[in-house]
């Protein structure tokens, strides 16, 4: 796909991180952004300065982001592109004791449900609303390409540590729907690809204490340093381009392969 101003693109999880760093390099190349995401004040400043337009959307709710897309849509026009940014985790032992009592405890299945909500589910309901949009467009060449889709997992889809049982099974979800979504979208010209990053120096790693983020980066097989932003776009930008790229995953992590712990 080419990229220019005549292309709009809607990003989830847009405010930081790797969905920022993606949208920064797409209005690079002209593609009008849209940003959705909860963090409305960081959101907000980060559109303004590309030129987007800012949409506050939780990805668990069929009306927000219903909503969100309409008015994406009625600012940059009917987008081409969806990269699926927004995330979360969390850390529960599926059954375990309270290292203070000794008492046994389960994984709270509410915390269960929530991570399986935002990171698969979520997911999921923008890739519907997203691809369903892009079957209005006509076609950008003559093999008929009208859009295509970026997905994030994580290497945890594949290697996931103690305590990951949720956030592992949400982004394996992600891996697992990547090809038959590939293939339901195949004759609409909608390409549909997955990134699976290792250990990237996010907003939620850098609250980490220094040496939690030296010992991680000295984890990672080469280049012994934590993944970068701007690296995913990258990834991104290429699958987005190669118009034979299509119902692929592929980790993007330095050749890391996670510890139990």
């Amino acid at each position: 796909m080419k990229l220019d101003s005549s292309v709009s693109a809607v990003i989830t999880g847009g405010s930081s991180g790797l969905g920022a760093a993606t949208a920064r390099l797409l209005a690079e190349k002209g593609v009008k952004t849209a940003l959705f995401d909860l963090n409305q004040e960081v959101g907000e400043k980060l559109a303004s300065e590309l030129g987007g337009v800012f949409c506050k959307v939780d990805v668990t709710s069929q009306a927000d982001c219903e909503k969100g897309f309409e008015a994406a849509r009625s600012k940059v026009g009917q987008e081409r592109i969806l990269v699926n940014c927004a995330g979360t985790g969390n850390a529960f032992k599926t059954a375990g004791r309270d290292k203070k009592t000794g008492e046994i405890q389960t994984f709270p299945m509410d915390k269960f449900e929530q991570i399986i909500q935002i990171n698969l589910i979520g997911t999921f309901r923008c890739i519907a609303i997203s691809s369903a949009g892009m079957m209005s467009l006509d076609a950008l060449d003559e093999f008929g390409e009208r859009g295509v889709v970026i997905n994030t997992a994580s290497v945890a889809a594949e290697d996931g540590q103690m305590g990951q049982a949720s956030y592992s099974a949400s982004k394996a979800g992600v891996v697992g729907m990547t090809l038959p979504i590939a293939r339901d979208l195949m004759s609409e010209g909608i390409r549909v690809n997955t990134i699976l990053p290792g250990i990237f120096d996010t907003p939620l790693l850098q609250g980490a204490p220094d040496k939690v983020k030296q010992s991680l980066a000295a984890s990672v097989p080469f280049p012994k340093r934590l993944g970068a932003p701007s690296e995913y776009a990258h990834l991104s930008l290429a699958m987005i381009e190669n118009g034979y790229f299509n119902g692929e995953s592929v980790r993007l992590d330095g050749a890391i392969r996670m510890a139990p712990r």
